[in-house]
């Protein structure tokens, strides 16, 4: 993507109102220099009129910028970042651009309030209407495509690659997968064509009379020449536990987590696997002061991923801290901006770059008030509490 290359992830939440402008970054001293000359700073990213709060999901070429202005999707141009609206498909009442390539063609998810049905879409940059790619259904869609325009999505139950609007192939779950495995959903695909996402099974064992359950990790390699990878999980046979894929760089790092919950017990524990995926995931560790991390994002290839680091108090999230994991040590947190009211904000990351960005939100505790944002030299900001 002409040097400026990104990874997206699907998970992007929208704030309430918007703090507009560009603020220089307020934390601790910088943990490490930056792997490109840069200038540390937080940008607020200005909202739609007549909205509030927004998320990054992704970063294309020459300074695109895609995500959510409130609960409508859109993406910022220039070095202003000037916010430009993405029209929903026809009949859709709210969403958010989750990817773009780097020809500009961006894929998101929409929303049709009437029944709660949702979609995934495709919308190059420029035309005057959006198309929608998947069947409606009653449940999350995840989407996402690389720079060359690859798009996967799973529709209406089955799990798709699309290259110029037309399926090229349907991915399958692996063959060593318990009975009654589907995937789920597909939330990367970095530059080669290797696939991530996540697939799950359930069936009762009558022997031991018990429900059997596993939701899983998958990696489909690029081109469908090879089987797809079932990755290893922690725990897995019961329904309290699933482990879940986010993103793969180009290297073929996969980025997720393993979500427990069970009687109001949460647990998000951070998981990473490298290839041959022959291996139980690595678990890099906590931010200081939140007992949970997730990751939803990584860079193509300098080994960054994003994520957000939540406190729970009672079942209840109580706060989240956008985090910063240089591939090595434990991950970091990175900072809110200058000046922020109403006490410590809510953050969360997203998407980071090869070139030290990363995108997301952040929220203000007291007012709700919020912002589309981007650390840049993010490296550079990237501090342990």
């Amino acid at each position: 993507m002409n040097g400026i290359r990104t990874r997206n992830v699907t998970a992007a939440a929208a704030a309430a109102a918007v703090l507009a402008g560009l603020v220089t970054a307020a934390g601790p001293a910088a943990a490490a220099a930056g792997p490109t000359a840069c200038s540390p700073a937080v940008e607020l990213l200005p909202a739609l009129p007549g909205l509030s709060g927004g998320a990054v999901a992704g970063f294309g070429t020459g300074g695109l910028v895609v995500g959510a202005s409130g609960d409508r999707p859109a993406y910022w141009t220039g070095a202003e970042h000037t916010v430009h609206a993405v029209p929903l498909p026809a009949g859709f009442d709210r969403g958010s651009v989750k990817a773009v390539s780097a020809k500009g063609l961006m894929v998101g998810t929409a929303t049709r309030d009437a029944d709660r049905a949702t979609i995934a879409f495709t919308h190059q940059k420029g035309a005057a209407t959006s198309e929608a790619l998947t069947a409606p259904v009653a449940h999350e869609v995840s989407v996402d495509i690389n720079e060359s325009g690859r798009i996967v999505a799973v529709d209406h139950g089955v799990a798709k690659e699309w290259v110029n609007g037309r399926v090229v192939r349907e991915l399958s779950a692996p063959a060593d997968a318990i009975p009654g495995t589907e995937v789920t959903s597909l939330t990367g695909i970095n530059k080669r064509g290797d696939i991530v996402g996540t697939a799950s099974g359930s069936y009762f064992d009558a022997e031991n009379d018990i429900e059997v359950t596993k939701t899983f990790p998958v990696v489909w390699p690029a081109g469908g020449g090879y089987p797809p990878y079932s990755l290893e999980v922690w725990n897995g046979y019961h329904s309290s536990f699933a482990t879940i894929g986010r993103d793969i760089d180009d290297r073929g790092r996969v980025v997720g987590l393993e979500d427990y919950y069970y009687r109001n017990d949460p647990k998000l524990t951070p998981a990473v696997w490298k290839k041959p995926y022959d291996a139980l995931p690595a678990d890099p560790g906590r931010v200081k002061g939140y007992g949970h991390l997730e990751f939803n994002g990584s860079s193509p290839t300098t080994n960054v991923a994003v994520g957000t680091a939540t406190a729970f108090e009672e079942s209840y999230a109580t706060s989240f801290q956008a985090v910063y994991w240089p591939g090595t040590g434990a991950p970091l947190a990175l900072p809110f901006p200058a000046g922020a009211p109403g006490g410590v904000p809510l953050s969360r990351a997203f998407a980071a770059t090869d070139d030290d960005r990363v995108g997301g939100t952040v929220i203000d505790r007291e007012t709700r008030a919020g912002s589309a944002v981007i650390w840049t030299c993010a490296s550079g900001q990237a501090y342990a509490p």
